[in-house]
């Protein structure tokens, strides 16, 4: 595996979650084929007087040519670059020239030619801020890199440029654009994960060494758990995938998750030893007596991530498909390699076995202990109360996402997309194709006009930037004929038509204005916006409610097929679409692992027992989302599932030891609790502290899903130690009689682990005493 492991790649394509027979994605698939990305622009914006002065902008239009130059940029529009078309009366023919053929030594020409620049109607709100001089540089990268490494390597060697323009004049640059997010978001992935693998390693190192207070313990356990994280990354590359932002994660996740196999097997080994001091048999017990217990919680805590498999979104797909092979995985080496490995170091010693004499955790399952004997109706009113409270709080939570949502506030780069928002109405991609249903339907005047019509109610909403579209491209023409008056900025009338559209009709160059906004047939018409990252639910409202009700009114009586399509409409509906994946797959977990515990106990009254306790942590998790307002978004609806696979474990540990003590005495409820409590209490504790402290660490992610992910998983974890710890136990006081069936044997009595005969026939049960539940412990004394 760690030979396989050094081919792994980093993906760098921008998962595609909504599948593809989705109407909305067939539409955004033949856009991108008939007119190219959309989301391959870097935007870089300026606002600042200083520009304006004749040497910085000399050096405005250096850094423009240079990035021009760069080698995978295939196109830089800025405002020293701009081009304006001329009427050529001797061909007939519309000409592009640059508006600044050189730049100026004296200040008032450049500032004559500059508000020139400013009166061109076409580029106004798109690369000039009329209102208070902000511009904006538009760098296009070649769509074949955007899904590569190299995307990175054009995206540096625009930095170098622009990084050195702002070196030398001291004039700020603003960045922004797809391909920008996604520069910042892979680098800063790449530096996190390799920071969290190191931190779950110390942290849970830490946290074990504490415990058992043993550097070899710690090097075994950390040794076992770094071989499969290294069957991690060899699964990867074994399946053919990628790391993502998910599979990222799964190393740290492991490291994490892995752990507590090792305290459990390690506790029950010291058990062992500390009960009669025989090493071989300490070690044939814990694969006795932990074997199928951690098989079957390694199951349920697999299963958690197994069934994102069963989705339809492929980045989740490799997540939990390589998740789950790796969790069993850890099974399978931890079973085979912590015997193996204690078989040849010395037996523990007495300051190893100190933490099974641990006085304040002793005091804990005491108290503990007399809460649930005692106080179980109290147990069962704050449940209660916290279940109502927390419902309430989940139809609080809102679904809402938004496109650099990962990013936090006080970032560089959320506020440099605030700038843009603020300027230039944003730099997220939203694509409209207007099908005219007729070739060269683009030369009919009434066509054009209603597709005006349109562009100027879009240019009215407040989140959304002036059109770009043929139409845009026929008006400057307009303007172009008249001289550059910026009044005749309009569609051609019924009689200067004819003198344009003959003027049109001699242009052949298809590098000019027009060319990338209607399709070679010239019948589709692509009208091309940015807007601001206004979030999942605004967008969709405006889409739903806003936009698509104009068109049905514009377009309702013709025979156009208008389609609304783009990245960012993309992105918003695949989140929802991820959403409601996620929440069918929190549904089919709690099924399957219900299944499993049927298997197992083959008892209705158990089954429930067992899963209340799990379920009220993932209320409580949902009820803080609501009361606190955090959204229901990828990253936190992701938590469900996972966490609650993971907190089942100790609910099967617990109930596995009750069946055991049950058996063991005389079907006596009481104490067979109290016993669970002492036994496995101890070791949930443990494996719950490593497990919140490994998942809190993801709350140091500069990434508000990954913090999101830490911090609610932790805390689901933690509340389901504590129900496991006294709800649990209550609920078994309150309607388990113990009583069993001897002729009925479930699947869980058939392994040694929860039933044995021989530890049974060696107990002279004519020989114990049980003392009242009100006594002390509520154990039973000779």
């Amino acid at each position: 595996m760690a030979y396989q492991g050094q081919f792994v790649k980093w993906s760098f394509v921008l998962a595609n979650v909504v599948p593809d027979h989705d109407p909305d994605m067939v539409d955004f698939m033949e856009f991108k084929r008939v007119f190219g990305e959309d989301g391959n622009i870097l935007a870089l914006g300026v606002l600042d007087s200083a520009v304006y002065k004749v040497d910085n902008f000399r050096k405005f239009s250096y850094m423009s040519d240079a990035l021009m130059k760069v080698n995978g940029v295939n196109d830089v529009v800025s405002l020293p670059s701009l081009s304006k078309l001329v009427k050529d009366q001797e061909e007939k023919k519309f000409k592009l020239v640059p508006v600044f053929d050189k730049i100026p030594a004296d200040q008032d020409d450049l500032d004559s030619l500059i508000k020139y620049a400013q009166d061109i109607k076409f580029y106004s709100g798109q690369l000039i801020n009329p209102d208070n001089g902000a511009s904006v540089v538009l760098v296009t990268i070649q769509k074949e890199l955007m899904d590569s490494d190299a995307r990175n390597r054009v995206i540096g060697d625009i930095l170098f440029v622009t990084e050195s323009f702002e070196k030398d004049t001291g004039i700020k640059l603003r960045y922004a654009g797809l391909p920008y997010v996604r520069y910042i978001n892979t680098s800063k992935l790449k530096d996190e994960l390799r920071m969290f693998l190191v931190l779950s390693v110390i942290v849970t190192g830490f946290i074990l060494f504490l415990f058992f207070r043993s550097f070899k313990v710690l090097l075994v356990a950390l040794a076992i758990i770094g071989m499969v994280v290294l069957w991690v990354v060899g699964t990867l590359v074994l399946l053919d995938y990628e790391i993502t932002l998910l599979t990222g994660l799964l190393p740290p996740i492991i490291v994490v998750i892995g752990i507590p196999n090792t305290v459990y097997m390690i506790n029950k080994y010291h058990q062992e030893y500390f009960a009669h001091g025989d090493q071989e048999r300490a070690i044939r017990t814990i694969i006795q007596k932990i074997g199928i217990v951690t098989f079957i919680t390694n199951v349920t805590t697999a299963v958690g991530f197994l069934v994102l498999a069963l989705t339809d979104i492929v980045i989740l797909k490799e997540f939990g498909i390589v998740a789950g092979i790796n969790i069993l995985a850890t099974f399978v080496v931890s079973m085979i390699m912590i015997p193996c490995i204690f078989s040849y170091l010395k037996p523990p010693g007495r300051r190893h076995l100190k933490h099974l004499e641990f006085k304040a955790l002793d005091k804990v399952l005491t108290a503990l202990d007399n809460l649930v004997h005692r106080y179980k109706e109290y147990v069962f009113i704050a449940t209660a109360i916290v279940a109502i409270v927390c419902c309430y709080g989940i139809t609080k939570i809102e679904a809402v996402s938004f496109m650099v949502d990962d990013l936090p506030e006080e970032s560089q780069t959320k506020k440099d997309l605030e700038f843009f928002e603020k300027n230039f109405a944003g730099v997220m991609p939203l694509e409209i194709v207007v099908d005219t249903k007729q070739k060269k339907g683009v030369q009919n005047l009434s066509n054009l006009r209603k597709i005006d019509e349109f562009e100027s109610f879009l240019d009215s909403i407040e989140y959304v930037s002036k059109p770009m579209s043929v139409v845009s491209f026929i008006k400057a023409t307009r303007q172009a004929f008249y001289n550059d008056k910026s009044s005749y900025y309009s569609l051609p009338n019924s009689r200067d038509k004819n003198f344009i559209l003959r003027y049109l009709k001699e242009e052949t160059d298809e590098s000019d204005l027009a060319s990338g906004f209607i399709d070679s047939t010239g019948q589709k018409i692509r009208i091309s916006l940015k807007m601001a990252d206004i979030g999942s639910v605004k967008m969709d409202s405006l889409v739903n409610q806003v936009i698509q009700p104009r068109i049905d009114s514009i377009f309702g009586e013709t025979k156009f097929d208008v389609a609304i399509t783009g990245t960012t409409l993309l992105f918003i509906k695949g989140n929802k679409f991820l959403i409601d994946n996620l929440i069918m797959s929190m549904v089919i977990a709690f099924v399957i692992i219900a299944f499993i515990m049927a298997l197992l106990f083959r008892n209705f009254k158990m089954i429930v027992i067992c899963l209340i306790p799990n379920v009220i942590p993932l209320l409580i998790t949902g009820g803080m989302m609501g009361l606190v307002g955090i959204p229901l978004k990828p990253s936190t609806a992701l938590i469900f599932s996972i966490a609650f696979g993971i907190s089942v474990d100790d609910s099967i540990h617990f109930l596995a030891k009750y069946r055991q003590e049950l058996f063991a005495n005389n079907f006596f409820v009481p104490v067979a609790v109290s016993k669970s409590i002492r036994e496995t209490g101890a070791s949930m504790i443990y494996t719950s502290v490593i497990l919140f402290f490994g998942f809190v660490i993801f709350a140091a992610s500069e990434f508000g899903g990954t913090v999101a992910l830490g911090v609610l998983t932790s805390t689901t974890l933690l509340m389901a130690m504590l129900t496991n710890l006294t709800l649990l136990p209550a609920l078994l006081l309150r309607f388990d009689n113990g009583k069993r069936n001897a002729t009925q044997h479930p699947l869980i009595e058939q392994y040694p682990e929860f039933y044995d005969e021989e530890e049974d026939e060696e107990i002279d049960l004519g020989l114990i005493e049980v003392d009242p539940p009100s006594t002390d412990k509520g154990e039973e004394s000779k």
